[in-house]
């Protein structure tokens, strides 16, 4: 019972800041925040978005249109929003999957804008507005785990996110800094697959999946939710991809 009241409500009238938060994961877990009693602050280039993103969620929540791919542009950000308890990072491009052959060099260097730079660019303006006990929690997926032909660049994104996770760990002590290496998850950033691809895809991923299904947005959500939640973590990648690396 004593663990039960150490949790029950601990993200109640908390402020959360959601990079990325107008659709997909991030969206997800700005809902599942939100339930959790918190404030809710999006964040993402799409004010269109955004917007509808608003009307799914409380009415205290905000929104706020950033290019993440600005370092000036999060800066700004930061210096207007004041203090809160929580920072997620949850955004990206649509997913990307070259052959190393066929990869154009320049679009390669720009998948990292958002992916890498604007999560460093997010920390650096950022940690100083975090409240004492507050987290930050980042984002990067289960091909740096084991990798698949064509996702060098996927790899490569989310093996750095986990080192970066484990080097910010310590740097920014006591701040908790947690990263979520996501699996294959059902969200826009498919999007760039047309529509046949991404059922065969998906398909794919249920066959070799250990719990044969992909994963839902609302699934990292809630991993989202223990991490800042979680008061004794740090450093940490937390694996969530349906048993799909062990088969």
């Amino acid at each position: 019972m004593e663990n039960e009241l150490k949790t029950s409500g601990v993200l109640n009238h908390k402020k959360i800041v959601v990079l990325g938060g107008s659709s997909g994961i991030g969206l997800a877990t700005a809902k599942a925040a939100a339930r959790e009693g918190a404030k809710v602050i999006i964040v993402s280039s799409n004010p269109q978005r955004i917007s509808a993103a608003l009307e799914l969620l409380p009415a205290e929540s905000s929104g706020f249109s950033v290019d993440l791919s600005k370092e000036e542009n999060i800066k700004t950000f930061f210096e207007q929003v004041g203090n809160f308890d929580h920072l997620i990072y949850t955004a990206g491009e649509n997913i990307s999957m070259d052959m190393i052959e066929e990869m154009d060099m320049e679009k390669a260097k720009n998948f990292f804008n958002i992916r890498f730079w604007g999560v460093l660019s997010a920390i650096k303006y950022g940690k100083a507005n975090l409240n004492e006990g507050g987290s930050i929690t980042l984002m990067s997926g289960s091909f740096g785990h084991r990798p698949s032909k064509g996702y060098s660049l996927g790899a490569s994104i989310c093996g750095a996110m986990d080192a970066f996770t484990r080097a910010m760990a310590v740097e920014l002590a006591p701040i908790r800094v947690n990263n979520i290496a996501a699996g294959v998850i059902k969200t826009n950033l498919w999007d760039g697959l047309s529509e046949e691809e991404r059922n065969g895809f998906y398909k794919y991923m249920e066959d070799a999946s250990l719990l044969k299904r992909v994963g839902e947005a609302e699934d990292i959500a809630q991993a989202f939710i223990y991490l800042m939640k979680q008061p004794h973590t740090t450093g940490q990648s937390l694996l969530i991809d349906g048993g799909s690396v062990l088969v």
